[in-house]
């Protein structure tokens, strides 16, 4: 080699840990490095002479010519892929994600490019967000700018905004208008000795939501390396309960009987304890359902798939085993929709269940599902209802307040073995503050509707009493409950907004108290049943985007069972590719809510943008503040709930598609 400067350039070349690949302004490759051999797959012989676009993928090749034109008009040094990461292919076919650096050897009349796979950083980050989502505080990461770069849900949940409003925006935003003065300074100081600091244990600190309202708040800062810099992660947890009950604690300590403030604060923080104990036990729960609502959906829909085959090889020979495995299937099946009910109750236990409210007469509904509940009951058991004639309407899901009287008559009727009275209650109550009195739960002031469930039976101990709203706790002997009747009651009654009480006496009788917040709206009239339409099979084309990849395999084989074309993806940055493509077409984005780098309905936004009116249906396991800022459904909001049928998913995108 006659050039020494030439031998060193090849030798750091061949030991540069990227990928490295000279392109010439023709797009054809001239250089490549050995570890692009080893990255891509190919042999260098392979590659020299050969067009660039043979190591993208096949849907992005027809639109890279024209980028790298655009990228010849001006050749300073470009980052590529450190946001959202590019996709790159290796021979086999298999893609990668990748981060690419483009520079240019004007000289040589070449552009260089950098690539390196970044597909542990993908998994990394893609597990942080899990975790992240998963916190029970809210977390804001900030970096030294002040601006907000990372935002969960529970910080979504928690300051009443979307994460595409807080991301970008200053964390003075966060901050009361009072405190946003001083706020850069005490900040910089921070990130000049960025510790781990508790704030607001002492004395909370206040938040600021959007609306405006403020809250006090507890504040753990810590500091993390990045590639981006150094970010302040913001632990934040609001403590208005805690300071409610502390505030209660000093006003029954400042009265003046000694011995009925101390009985009254120990029950206040018994309460209290119970509340959170009830609230941990909600997200375990509710956590747990969701993942086994996946695993049911795959299980129910590959064996409705056989039941099929088998109904079928029965009907043709009735005299061989197929009947039987039929039966068999079937009963399978039975058990599944069992677990399926289980986990409903556990994410109504949980307040993750989809709810679909509206202004109720609690009296009507106590009125339809009245001779459900006298067969529940029996002939030995007496059911009287003293209605309020006048009764205020509330906003609820009359499925679910069905569920809780249904749930309310078992209960009573266990415990009236040898016949008695079950006593349905409702009437107006306006609490004022300082209204307090032990024949109702404690609730803040306001105007209610108040739904009392009462028995004759004998009662429970109060060791029991304490224990029942908790799932799984239950005294009968096994086989003979699950223990999420009460459990479940008082999911779905402080997901309404209301407060659920519990009041007994061994021997006497147990007293039920709904108390649930009072609209002004008025019932609507209802609907005309509208007649039975048989289901169509579709021809359509539909972009479904699912990362649990089992329950992505078999919604692919529902649909295109049924006729509908599928281009299926594992992730939100997947799908969002495909949908930039001009060439690709689909007439509805069919969306799992919670997946790891980005959420469905953000996800529904950006294709929005790029698709205006396309429709949109999302699946999920439990209903979480991603689609509407609260745990309710909008109306406009088409849901599937896991674990679905054929049936339920083929109608619903009918719905979405002829709507």
């Amino acid at each position: 080699m006659s050039n020494p400067s030439d031998a060193v350039a090849i030798g750091l070349l061949e030991a540069a840990p990227d990928a490295i690949i000279g392109v010439h302004r023709d797009g054809c490759i001239a250089v490549v490095n050995a570890q692009t051999v080893r990255l891509f797959g190919f042999d260098r012989s392979e590659l020299i002479g050969k067009p660039i676009e043979l190591l993208i993928p096949e849907r992005f090749r027809r639109h890279h010519p024209a980028h790298r034109r655009d990228y010849l008009q001006d050749l300073r040094p470009r980052p590529m892929g450190a946001g959202a990461p590019l996709a790159a292919r290796r021979k086999d076919g298999s893609e990668f994600p990748a981060e690419i650096s483009l520079s240019a050897l004007p000289a040589q009349n070449m552009v260089v490019a950098a690539v390196r796979d970044v597909s542990d950083r993908v998994r990394r980050e893609a597990k942080f967000q899990g975790l992240l989502e998963a916190a029970p505080d809210a977390i804001v990461g900030v970096a030294a700018d002040g601006r907000i770069s990372l935002v969960n849900a529970q910080a979504e949940r928690l300051f009443g905004y979307q994460r595409s409003e807080l991301l970008g925006k200053s964390i003075e935003v966060l901050v009361p208008p009072a405190g946003r003065p001083g706020h850069p300074e005490k900040r910089q100081r921070y990130f000049a000795d960025p510790q781990p600091r508790p704030m607001g244990s002492g004395r909370p600190l206040a938040a600021c939501r959007k609306d405006g309202s403020e809250f006090p708040a507890e504040i753990s800062l810590s500091a993390f390396e990045t590639e981006d810099g150094v970010i302040v992660s913001a632990a934040i947890r609001d403590v208005s309960e805690r300071i409610e009950a502390q505030a209660e604690r000093q006003r029954l300590e400042a009265e003046g009987e000694r011995l009925v403030a101390a009985a009254e604060r120990e029950r206040l923080e018994a309460q209290l304890q119970q509340s959170q104990r009830l609230e941990s036990l909600g997200q375990l729960a509710g956590g747990v359902a969701h993942d086994f609502n996946n695993l049911l959906a795959v299980m129910l829909n590959y064996t409705g798939f056989v039941a099929e085959q088998i109904q079928e090889a029965a009907d043709a020979d009735p005299g061989g085993p197929w009947p039987q495995a039929g039966r068999d299937l079937q009963q399978v099946l039975r058990a599944g929709q069992r677990a399926t009910e289980l986990t409903h109750q556990l994410l109504a236990f949980g307040r993750r269940e989809v709810v679909r409210p509206r202004v109720l007469d609690l009296n009507v509904v106590i009125r339809e599902v009245e001779q459900l509940l006298l067969r529940t009951l029996g002939e030995h058991i007496r059911l009287q209802a003293e209605l309020e004639p006048e009764l205020w309407p509330v906003l609820a899901d009359p499925g679910q307040i069905e569920q809780v009287l249904v749930n309310l008559a078992v209960n009573a009727r266990d415990a009236m073995p040898g016949g008695g009275t079950l006593t349905l209650h409702t009437g107006n109550v306006e609490i004022t503050a300082g209204d307090d009195t032990e024949a109702r739960p404690a609730v803040a002031p306001g105007r209610y509707a108040e739904l009392r469930v009462a028995d004759t039976g004998t009662g429970i101990p109060p060791e029991v009493l304490e224990r029942v709203f908790e799932p799984f706790y239950t005294t009968k002997p096994p086989g003979q409950g699950t223990g999420l009747g009460l459990a479940t009651v008082y999911g779905i009654v402080t997901q309404a907004g209301g407060t659920a009480d519990l009041r007994s006496t061994v021997g006497a009788g147990t007293v039920f108290t709904v108390l649930l917040p009072v609209t002004d709206e008025q019932p609507a009239a209802p609907a005309p049943a509208a007649p039975p339409q048989q289901l169509k099979h579709g021809g359509e084309t539909i972009l479904l985007v699912e990362d649990e990849a089992a329950l992505r395999a078999v919604t692919v084989r529902i649909l295109t069972r049924n006729g509908y074309r599928v281009i299926p993806a594992g992730s939100g940055p997947e799908a969002l590719h495909i949908a930039e493509d001009p060439e690709s077409e689909f007439d509805l984005l069919l969306t799992d809510v919670v997946m790891p780098l980005l959420h469905g309905n953000e996800l529904a936004e950006r294709i929005r943008r790029l698709r205006p009116g396309v429709p949109v249906v999302y699946m999920s396991g439990y209903a979480q503040p991603f689609i509407t800022g609260s745990s309710t459904l909008d109306a406009s909001t088409i849901l599937i709930t896991k674990p679905f049928t054929q049936t339920d998913l083929l109608q619903r995108l009918r719905e979405a598609l002829d709507n």
